[in-house]
């Protein structure tokens, strides 16, 4: 290599560290944004593609970043394989939460909207495709196979921000989780049927080839799933190392499929994860977490990549009539109908227009759709093929379109339907506490005075029943266990507090929760009953945020409750502020403080009250001091004037 060769080589390579780090910057910012202002993160990752890459070229006339020209520069073929690799953890992902037992939890409803529906939806989906955006027959299955999926990971927080809950919002949660994969598998079979018919091959025989080796995939992805399994029970592997195996493993077991059969490694990558999902095997939640990381990644990488390949010229053509036609067609005629037919005397009539119009669709849906269109533009180009596929080159931005129309419109209406179909809750979400005991039932009650709805949740049926018997909310079972996925309603509270005599579970219960609602909305009580720093206590980093503050412990409060301690409740005034009822209630701990909007902050070390007019404080205090206000605001939770 001489000297020049030296230096494009040089400059090729800063390019594509460059573009490395530009993506992992945008993809990670736009999700960082979107969690900042609460909007869908993937609209926000969509458009930092889209400036960087078509827009920027529309503006300085090339773009700032050309997937294109960085990973396929020279003899490197590197933008496939990264999609395809990408795609395949996602799905690996969407298969570990994929349990057969959903199926029973989740409902007749949902159960004819996966076998009835799906299919229903798909060849609707067809016709859709290719009557309205004008795609050719063979695109048109591809592509409405993928659009059968909605994603999760969009309709989880717009199932928090519309209140929706009950039997409305499990149907939309769980249809968008068994569905992930579902879409992918459709998008795989339709695919090698199309690929067989193009090279002229045999239908019959290549069929038969293609279900043997559709077969050889998920037995690959059961032996790999059943071998992990043995050998993380067994020990035969470190506690450090697990996540990093399952990774591994999932590059391997997607590559040998491969070898077996094109495009049969997502179906093999899938049934990895399902099998996985349903051994009950220990540990599972923490690599769940470490995927979910890697996801997050992988989802923000692809997203910036795929709009950013995106041109101006493309973009051009798929704003058109037709892609207008389509996505009216997918909106009111396809999701409506299938939902309709497949539900038909499962759902009521609410709720069947609700679901029939919300149905956002998410990354599984660009990602496995742009793959595939990559494939049809190779599988039309080949030198073998009888076909030309006339819209492939159309289905990406047709997914992004359907992408951006489905999560601003359900994102914008989700709510103010539900409110107007009468199936969103008209309280903001409450607080679950978590361990039930005198101290707890108490608090539940002053909360509920002042318009907080609490769940009380325990696992010992004798300890709830003094809630039960005081008309209060309460769950019975364990909120750590599977089962309180599907039965614990996540949509009816923002906070959990642990308030449990037992300081390790109360980290653990903090620990699950926090990646859902947010480090800084799960509380516990202090390890100890001094304020001591303990070195053999559980870390900051592994448990909730302390309540009250430290040193104030489980022991304490049960004694001061059981020496007459009681709640109180006291609205703040100009005349009479924070300042006046610290020395009226000089013992008194502030739990919490609830702003004039109806806010609930729970109070602890470095969040101390702010106090204000309109502000209301819980607090838990001696009897006498309780008796010391005498505003009428100021009542205790036994409904005794103070």
């Amino acid at each position: 290599m001489d000297q020049f060769d030296f230096a494009l080589a040089a400059a090729g390579s800063s390019e594509l560290i460059f573009a490395c780090a530009l993506i992992g910057a945008l993809g990670i910012g736009a999700q960082w944004i979107a969690w900042r202002i609460q909007a869908p993160a993937i609209v926000l990752m969509a458009l930092a593609g889209l400036a960087v890459g078509p827009l920027w070229t529309v503006i300085f006339g090339e773009p700032l970043l050309n997937p294109e020209k960085v990973f396929n520069g020279g003899s490197n073929e590197l933008l496939r394989p990264i999609v395809s690799l990408a795609v395949a953890v996602i799905l690996f992902e969407g298969g570990l939460v994929l349990k057969f037992e959903n199926l029973r939890d989740a409902g007749a409803a949902v159960r004819r909207m996966v076998f009835l529906g799906g299919p229903l939806a798909w060849a609707l989906g067809t016709f859709a495709a290719h009557y309205a955006a004008g795609l050719d027959w063979g695109s048109s299955v591809v592509f409405a196979g993928v659009l059968v999926v909605t994603g999760p990971t969009v309709i989880m927080p717009l199932l928090r921000q519309s209140k929706l809950g009950g039997r409305t919002g499990q149907f939309l949660k769980w249809e968008g989780i068994v569905n992930d994969p579902v879409g992918a598998l459709f998008a795989v079979a339709a695919f090698e049927i199309i690929r067989v018919a193009a090279t002229g091959e045999s239908i019959l025989g290549k069929g038969a080839m293609i279900i043997v080796a559709a077969a050889l995939g998920v037995g690959l992805g059961f032996a790999f799933g059943w071998a992990i399994v043995r050998a993380f029970r067994q020990g035969w592997t470190p506690e450090y190392l697990k996540a990093p195996i399952i990774f591994a493993s999932i590059i391997l077991c997607y590559a040998l499929a491969e070898m077996i059969e094109k495009e049969i490694g997502l179906v093999a990558v899938t049934a990895y994860g399902m099998t996985l999902a349903n051994s009950r095997l220990a540990g599972l939640a923490e690599l769940r977490k470490f995927k979910e990381d890697i996801a997050v990644l992988l989802v923000s990488g692809v997203f910036v990549i795929l709009t950013a390949n995106l041109t101006p010229d493309v973009i051009r053509r798929a704003l058109t009539w037709n892609t207008l036609a389509f996505l009216m067609a997918m909106l009111f005629i396809v999701r409506p109908l299938s939902v309709w037919i497949a539900t038909w005397g499962t759902l009521k009539r609410n709720e069947a227009i609700l679901l029939g119009w919300i149905a956002p669709r998410g990354i599984v849906a660009v990602a496995v759709s742009s793959l595939f269109a990559t494939l049809l533009e190779d599988l039309g180009r080949r030198g073998d093929s009888r076909f030309y596929f006339s819209g492939a080159e159309q289905i990406t931005p047709l997914a992004f379109a359907m992408v951006f129309v489905t999560v601003v419109l359900h994102g914008f209406t989700i709510g103010p339907l539900a409110r107007r179909l009468g199936l969103a809750r008209k309280e903001r979400p409450g607080v679950l506490l978590v361990g039930v005991n005198p101290w707890s039932i108490d608090l539940a009650k002053v909360l509920k005075d002042v318009g907080i709805e609490p769940i009380l949740a325990d696992n010992n049926w004798r300890r709830l029943r003094p809630a039960r018997e005081a008309g209060l909310n309460t769950f019975f079972g364990e909120v750590l266990s599977e089962e309180a996925e599907v039965r614990l309603d996540h949509a009816a509270f923002d906070q959990v507090v642990g308030l449990s005599a037992n300081e390790p579970y109360n980290a653990l219960v903090s620990g699950h929760f926090a990646p859902e609602l947010g480090r800084h909305r799960v509380y516990q009580l202090s390890a100890q009953d001094t304020e001591e720093e303990d070195p053999r206590a559980i870390g900051m980093g592994t448990r909730g945020r302390t309540l009250i503050r430290r040193g104030r412990g489980y022991d304490g409060l049960i004694r001061d409750h059981y020496r007459g301690w009681t709640f109180g409740k006291t609205k703040l005034t100009e005349e009479y502020d924070l300042a006046e009822y610290r020395k009226d209630r000089p013992k008194a701990d502030i739990i919490a403080e609830i702003r004039p909007d109806g806010t609930l902050i729970f109070l602890g070390p470095n969040r101390e009250a702010r106090g204000g007019d309109g502000v209301t404080l819980i607090s838990f205090g001696p009897a006498r001091e309780m008796e010391v206000a005498k505003e009428p605001e100021d009542i205790s939770s036994d409904g005794n004037q103070g």
